[in-house]
């Protein structure tokens, strides 16, 4: 099993940045996939991007060419760089991986788009 936690989210203009992070309780070295998802009150979660071990990304179309997925092993950490930041992307985000069948969380991290 794995404990996840989030941190990095807060308040930032249209066309800001953030980078947000996600520390693994454990070595992150064999965990083949992990993925960010973010979920909007009112609206369902949603998958934004993933990496796979060997930093193979995949996005969400509404993120793609803005956000950057990438993974520290050494760290034991997954980041998230969200650049040119839109008032649609104003959610909790969650850190999220699947081991063997169980899933686990991070708790998250609000992300707020606001002028």
């Amino acid at each position: 099993q794995v404990q996840l936690v989030e941190s990095g989210g807060g308040l930032v203009q249209p066309g800001g940045s953030l980078r947000l992070s996600c520390a693994a309780s454990r070595s992150i070295f064999s965990i083949p996939v992990m993925d960010w998802y973010r979920q909007a009150p009112g609206k369902q979660r949603e998958l934004v991007a993933t990496i796979t071990s060997d930093g193979g990304a995949n996005y969400a179309d509404s993120v793609k060419g803005r956000f950057t997925i990438s993974r520290d092993n050494a760290k034991n950490t997954v980041y998230l760089q969200l650049d040119s930041l839109k008032p649609e992307d104003t959610a909790a985000y969650y850190c999220h991986t699947r081991i063997i069948t169980f899933h686990y969380w991070g708790q998250g991290t609000q992300v707020t788009v606001s002028s």
